[in-house]
């Protein structure tokens, strides 16, 4: 039996399974923010790094048109993009798959809370440019380049987790 190997598949793997046990532990029902508070702190106990609400910058043929809060970037190079919904649509995994390409991120997860059972997609941009990250971009004296973040995990600790969304 021939089984598929997905680049970062140990990570997303983790991922989807602190989703399962957010998922497991709350059920349906709740507001986005919520399950991402809830994931954040299961992806803390499993020693995943992440980054919770980062915003990052929109271009539009290398100018800068605007920025977005990219729900949680884990090890700055997976974009995991969260919903709360009785079912997702097309139209947003169409959305999800934009957030990569505007951030020239290869890899993302598409989470749904809000259905009976956990949803979940794998996401690839075909669009990826590689090596480097053109986004992403450190500023002098900050852990992350170009970012805000409303919760980082530093080591065990998570910081702002509860701040609202904005």
């Amino acid at each position: 039996m021939k089984t598929n190997t997905y680049k970062y598949q140990e990570t997303t793997k983790n991922i989807i399974g602190c989703a399962m046990h957010v998922h497991s532990f709350l059920g349906n029902g709740f507001q986005e923010v919520i399950y991402q508070r809830s994931l954040t702190v299961e992806m803390g106990i499993q020693g995943l790094d992440f980054e919770r609400e980062v915003e990052m910058p929109i271009f539009y043929k290398d100018v800068e048109v605007g920025t977005r809060r990219a729900d949680i970037l884990v090890d700055n190079k997976i974009l995991v993009e969260l919903k709360a919904l009785i079912n997702l649509e097309e139209v947003h995994l169409a959305q999800a798959l934009n957030y990569l390409e505007a951030y020239n991120l290869e890899i993302g997860l598409l989470i749904n809370f809000g259905a009976r059972s956990l949803q979940f997609k794998r996401l690839l941009n075909k669009k990826f440019k590689n090596p480097g990250n053109p986004v992403i971009k450190p500023n002098p004296g900050s852990d992350i380049e170009g970012m805000k973040t409303n919760g980082v995990r530093k080591g065990n600790e998570i910081v702002n987790i509860t701040e609202s969304r904005k």
